[in-house]
C-alpha cells in the first residue's frame, strides 16, 4: 500500500540561509526551486492565500535517496516553535557519513551547534550493529543526525 519515500519536508523560516546551509555547509546538491501558489496550494496547506517557496536538496545520486524538501510559507503568520528532540514529532533526519569525526570537526569549525559530540554504539546483540552518531542543529534549530556505520 504505501511505497518508499518521496521526500522529507522541512519547513524554514529563511529558504535562501537554509539553502546556502544545506548545499554549502553540509554539501547536499541544490537539485531546483519551486513557487507554490493557487486554489490547489490553498487546499493543500488549507491556508487562504497561500504561497510557499520549496527547494529541493539532496546527498546521493541514488534512485531511492528521498531528498531533503525546504519550505518556507511567504506570510506574516508562520508559527514557529522549539525543535526538541523530546517532544511528539519527527525527531531528526539522519544523513549517512563515511568519517563521522572528520565531518564533525569540518561542520564545527564552520560553527555548526551540536548537541555533544560523536558517540559509539553497538547494538549488534540486538540485530543492528555498530554505528557512531551525532546531533546537530541546522540555522532554524531543527535537528539533524550524522551516523557513521562501522564493523
Amino acid at each position: 500500500m504505501i511505497g518508499h519515500i518521496i521526500h522529507v519536508g522541512l519547513t524554514v523560516r529563511d529558504i535562501d540561509q537554509s539553502i546556502e546551509f544545506y548545499r554549502d555547509t553540509l554539501g547536499l546538491s541544490f537539485q531546483g526551486e519551486m513557487l507554490m501558489e493557487g486554489k490547489e496550494t490553498e487546499k493543500l496547506f488549507n491556508i487562504k492565500n497561500a504561497r510557499v517557496r520549496v527547494a529541493y536538496l539532496n546527498g546521493s545520486q541514488e534512485i531511492f535517496a528521498p531528498p531533503i524538501e525546504l519550505l518556507q510559507f511567504l506570510s506574516d503568520d508562520v508559527k514557529s516553535n522549539s525543535p526538541d528532540l523530546q517532544k511528539i514529532s519527527i525527531s531528526e533526519v539522519c544523513f549517512q557519513v563515511d568519517n563521522i569525526e572528520k565531518t564533525y570537526r569540518d561542520l564545527k569549525e564552520k560553527g555548526v551547534e551540536f548537541l555533544s559530540e560523536p558517540q559509539a554504539f553497538d547494538f549488534s546483540s540486538q540485530g543492528f550493529g555498530k554505528s557512531i552518531a551525532v546531533y546537530f542543529k541546522d540555522p532554524d534549530g531543527i535537528i539533524l543526525e550524522l551516523i557513521e556505520e562501522v564493523e
